[in-house]
């Protein structure tokens, strides 16, 4: 919740001159943000946001855009409420200003996406839909495998209008619906941070990409880790399995076995933990580690061939049983 309070204080902010992107913007607040009522027989407009400056910049553009005064009242938190919520409506010349911002058609219905004009704009005026969006019903999760920024819609066509918007602004966004609810998410970081600065969050998503590329680099290192463990984990296996084969092929072939066979399975015993280039240099005179394992391999070949024609365990047999906890 920290990088959205962080990103939406940071819109708030954004200084726009041009009246076509504030009223695009504007628009979109109150089509994602509330709705049309009827109070007393008359449409009025109402818009429930989440913080007393987002209210003072919406009911300044009111204003100054399209001359209507508004009213604001303070819900308190409560219960499932975790903050106070401002309801700011118009109720004179209410139905007015929904026609004049697209929220009815020239029939008097109302929408059931996005003006047309607002998604097929310039690319300010489509960046300034989506900072309307996200003020009124956005979120950003913190950079990660679950990082996502989500814009929840007041309907599936509202949803894909927003998509569509993204589109043209060069950035991939998805509709989705969970539990009847329309959500509009982004997940790839990359595009994650460039909507961000289509936006206008500079400051948010230069803390929000080194948030990430923190969290990238200890996913790495624990990756890295991960993988000399499982390493180790494999090599260690490997080290008792072959000491365990070694001492019963030395115990099967007893005094027969060759004494170079001998001498490359006793060199085993005595280094463990040692690796086969290891075992090598251990050696004298020292041989290379293709050398230490073809002897190895003849060593537990030759003891195996003898059990089976003796009829007794070979040298798997005594393998320890928790060899994979190992």
């Amino acid at each position: 919740m920290a990088l959205t309070a962080d990103v939406k204080d940071e819109l708030t902010k954004v200084e726009v001159s041009k009246t076509t992107v504030r009223a695009a913007e504007l628009a979109t607040i109150l089509r994602f943000s509330g709705g049309l009522h009827l109070i007393g027989g008359r449409i009025a407009v109402e818009s429930e946001l989440d913080t007393p400056e987002l209210a003072r910049r919406v009911r300044k553009d009111l204003a100054e855009l399209y001359g209507v005064r508004s009213d604001v009242s303070v819900t308190p938190a409560s219960g499932v409420r975790r903050s106070s919520q401002y309801l700011v409506r118009v109720l004179d010349g209410g139905e007015t200003l929904a026609r004049q911002t697209g929220l009815l058609d020239a029939r008097r219905r109302p929408i059931r996406g996005l003006p047309n004009r607002l998604t097929t704009g310039s690319r300010d005026e489509l960046a300034a839909v989506w900072r309307g969006a996200f003020l009124a019903n956005g979120s950003l999760t913190d950079p990660g495998r679950s990082a996502a920024l989500e814009i929840t819609c007041p309907g599936n066509e509202a949803a894909m209008a927003l998509v569509g918007a993204a589109g043209r602004l060069g950035i991939s966004a998805k509709a989705r619906e969970v539990r009847g609810v329309h959500r509009v998410v982004i997940r790839d970081g990359e595009a994650i941070s460039a909507m961000l600065v289509a936006m206008g969050a500079d400051r948010t998503v230069a803390n929000w990409e080194e948030l990430r590329q923190r969290r990238e680099v200890r996913a790495n290192a624990n990756r890295l880790v991960n993988f000399d463990d499982a390493n180790l984990r494999r090599s260690a296996q490997a080290a008792v399995a072959a000491c365990a084969r070694v001492e019963r092929a030395l115990e099967i072939l007893g005094p027969e076995v060759p004494k170079h066979l001998h001498y490359a399975g006793e060199l085993r015993l005595a280094h463990r933990d040692a690796s086969l280039d290891e075992l090598g240099h251990y050696a004298d005179p020292p041989m290379t580690k293709d050398a230490v394992a073809g002897r190895i391999r003849r060593l537990l070949a030759m003891a195996d061939k003898r059990a089976n024609d003796l009829g007794i365990p070979g040298t798997e047999a005594s393998l320890p049983a928790d060899l994979d906890e190992v």
